[in-house]
């Protein structure tokens, strides 16, 4: 029997994207790329983290070593980076939808982006995935209110509706 908990998050991760990208895809390309004071530098750059972030993830729960900078850029333009979120979102919800619940409390063995030998139970790995997008994607949303195009509502209970 598979985690409801967790495809829950997988599928409100995909609308959230969804609707963040809907935004983005309303500024034109030179203020969606425009250098902004964050983290990462862009909204480009923030989005393109939060994919790295889901490729290393999935590919340590899936078993493969997923060798990314974390401000690594994979897409160098909107339209891509785009099909490569719907991806990775359908990715997630099918890789959620497969695991047994009674091994989100087995431990997931892996090596941190510095070489460090890691052992996490499967269900805490989940929950970091899930608030890693839930943290940046409120930073990209702050970078949006700085723009003409207003940030979309993300929360949780809008989804759950």
């Amino acid at each position: 029997m598979r985690d409801s908990h967790c495809v829950t998050f997988a599928r409100y991760n995909a609308w959230a994207n969804q609707r963040l990208y809907d935004a983005c895809a309303r500024l034109p390309e030179p203020e969606y790329m425009e250098r902004r004071p964050s983290f990462f530098g862009s909204i480009h750059a923030t989005l393109n983290h939060l994919l790295v972030g889901d490729r290393i993830w999935l590919g340590r729960i899936d078993g493969r070593v997923e060798k990314l900078a974390l401000n690594q850029i994979l897409y160098g333009d909107f339209t891509a980076l785009r099909v490569a979120r719907v991806a990775e979102d359908e990715r997630l919800i099918r890789t959620v939808e497969n695991i047994d619940a009674a091994a989100l409390d087995q431990p997931l063995d892996y090596l941190s982006t510095g070489g460090e030998r890691r052992r996490v139970p499967l269900r805490l790995v989940l929950a970091h995935l899930f608030n890693h997008q839930t943290h940046h994607r409120g930073q990209v949303h702050g970078l949006l209110s700085q723009t003409r195009v207003a940030p979309p509502g993300l929360d949780l209970i809008d989804f759950l509706r």
